[in-house]
């Protein structure tokens, strides 16, 4: 099935800039045009939905790039350390977001327990 670039971007939840910036940072092909307008298939949503997940998994652009060109080889190794890379990092953002929240909960029981004076949520974001 091909696609104009429009649907193509809507098959990919994305804007047409988004596509063209991806073309331009090599992470998807731009087609030849075909009577005056460029045509994607079904191959192209592919990828920009592997690009798309990749970055909700906190995949860098360059990383993305790394694992598409790994993909047409068979480096196996080299996508298993992205991939623990990519854990690892995403570990240690869990266990920040982990000590914030306890540090806003005990701020939430101190400005429940408090009577007086400025509320100790609002008195940690300031200045």
């Amino acid at each position: 099935m091909e696609m104009t670039i429009g649907k193509f971007a809507a098959a990919g939840q994305v804007g047409v800039e988004t596509i063209r910036y991806y073309q331009r940072r090599g992470l998807l092909a731009t087609p030849r045009r075909s009577e005056g307008v460029r045509h994607y298939g079904d191959g192209d949503v592919r990828r920009l939905l592997f690009i798309r997940q990749a970055q909700a998994a906190g995949f860098t652009l360059e990383e993305i790039k790394e694992l598409l060109d790994l993909d047409s080889g068979e480096d196996r190794e080299r996508a298993r350390h992205l991939a623990k890379n990519r854990i690892n990092a995403l570990d240690t953002r869990i266990a920040e977001l982990q000590r914030a929240r306890e540090a806003l909960q005990r701020l939430v029981g101190e400005c429940a327990t408090g009577k007086s004076g400025p509320c100790p949520i609002l008195e940690s974001f300031e200045l």
